[in-house]
């Protein structure tokens, strides 16, 4: 477990922020020499990078793996060793010239592909999308229908029936409520004027 903290720590600060930081010097000096030292650097952590996954799922057990990484990445480091101009020197330069047309024809069709693919899926999704939104409208207008026909024209005359009897009813009981406020006012008139004699 220390020693994985260790490899990470050592991978991050000497194997990308300082050859970030050296990368960036060299494009602000414009120093031809330095910016081909690091792309070749890049080239190589790239593929170590890509390498590196693989390893770590399937020979993390073995003894010393995260000490042989953190000397392999100071090696391709090193100004002494020069272990990442080596390599893009000896394999990987002559490896990616041989093999360059093959590779852009495989990137080129790979692009076509994608895009045609992304394409594809694009209008499936919208299409699931939209027969999805119109399913939801129909079902919403479905439930309204539902219960419109719910109310039979029975239920809205006898809906029209109870309004009109309540409406009667409370033009009859209007004038008996007025009865009443009317009385209530005359008596506290005379019980105010009754006071007013007696006092």
């Amino acid at each position: 477990m220390v020693s994985w903290i260790i490899s990470r720590l050592v991978v991050l600060i000497f194997g990308t922020l300082y050859p970030a930081y050296s990368s960036y010097k060299a494009v602000k000096s414009k120093d031809v020499r330095e910016y081909v030292k690091w792309m070749m650097y890049w080239i190589i952590f790239a593929l170590f990078t890509t390498v590196e996954v693989i390893t770590d799922i399937f020979l993390c057990w073995l003894p010393f793996y995260y000490e042989l990484k953190i000397a392999f990445v100071v090696w391709l480091l090193s100004p002494y060793t020069k272990g990442s101009s080596v390599l893009y020197r000896k394999f990987v330069h002559p490896t990616l010239s041989s093999k360059e047309k093959d590779i852009d024809e495989y990137l080129c069709q790979a692009k076509d592909k994608s895009y045609d693919t992304l394409m594809h899926f694009g209008r499936k999704g919208l299409n699931v999308a939209a027969t999805a939104a119109v399913m939801a409208a129909t079902k919403g207008q479905g439930v309204l229908s539902e219960r419109l026909r719910s109310f039979s024209m029975q239920d809205l005359s006898s809906f029209q029936a109870e309004g009109q009897t309540n409406s009667a009813s409370s033009v009859t009981t209007q004038p008996a409520a007025a009865q009443h406020r009317t009385r209530t006012m005359m008596r506290s008139k005379s019980e105010t004027g009754y006071s007013k004699a007696s006092s």
